[in-house]
């Protein structure tokens, strides 16, 4: 739940720059430079102008959602789903665009959070056996 809720106030934060309602607070070093990571063509869903990070407030929602019912089953597939979008948002970032964002690095570790959480534990593992 508190991976989801982080995940959604990135993903809100984002969402309101790509819009230029707040700065972006962000270093613009070689490595880790967030106005190229979020300047690119990458960053919105295909043609539509959506940001990517919009994407980001359902996906993250819906897992607090998720959470908040319990239902692990559903939120282990959910973050599956997540969990291989962010691997390739990753890989645009580090491969295509030779930049990251320090940002969506803090929302791609929500997911791997999420993810990690709801993963079935042995039996052995259990707190309290």
């Amino acid at each position: 739940m508190v991976a989801g809720v982080a995940g959604l106030a990135i993903s809100v934060y984002l969402t309101a720059v790509h819009y230029s309602t707040v700065p972006l607070a962000c270093p613009t070093s070689a490595a880790v430079n967030c106005e190229q990571v979020l300047s690119s063509r990458y960053a919105v869903i295909g043609d539509s102008g959506l940001p990517t990070s919009a994407a980001g407030i359902v996906w993250f929602g819906v897992s607090a959602a998720l959470a908040l019912l319990r239902r692990r089953r559903a939120l282990l597939a959910w973050s599956s789903i997540g969990l291989l979008t962010a691997l390739f948002l990753v890989y645009v970032e580090i491969v295509l665009l030779g930049a990251v964002c320090i940002w969506c690095t803090a929302a791609h570790a929500m997911v791997l959070l999420t993810f990690l959480s709801v993963l079935p534990r042995p039996e052995g593992d259990r707190v309290g056996t």
